[in-house]
């Protein structure tokens, strides 16, 4: 059974999709942008700020830590800005690196948008 979930706290959703989904012992978590939070049209740094603080948000309610953490996929408009968000990623993951792959796009949802993230958590250990 797939349980699909929006959380208030995170920016409404516009598009055909929910924040997240529970599938047996994995939450699997949409794409996650600075859209509709102030960092949106800020710096890389800004919006994976952002990003990040909407992921810990959604561990927090779901009673989970960094360490459930099991693979983020990040998408960059520039490669180039990578020296910015590898310490912030660091920082984050609080010594409990997941699996990670980083591709650079084109484009996001929106011009103002430099970053997007999706992520993987186990529910139990």
């Amino acid at each position: 059974m797939v349980t699909r979930i929006n959380y208030d706290n995170l920016p409404q959703i516009k598009g055909p999709y929910v924040h997240a989904t529970k599938h047996h012992d994995l939450l699997y978590i949409s794409g996650l942008t600075a859209l509709g939070t102030e960092a949106q049209g800020h710096d890389v740094k800004a919006q994976t700020l952002a990003v990040l603080q909407q992921i810990t948000s959604i561990l927090e309610q779901e009673k989970l830590h960094k360490s459930d953490l099991v693979k983020l996929t990040i998408f960059v408009r520039d490669i180039s800005q990578l020296p910015l968000i590898r310490p912030l990623l660091f920082n984050f993951y609080e010594e409990n690196l997941p699996a990670c792959s980083l591709i650079e796009v084109s484009n996001l949802i929106h011009p103002d948008l430099q970053i997007e993230i999706e992520s993987i958590i186990a529910l139990s250990n």
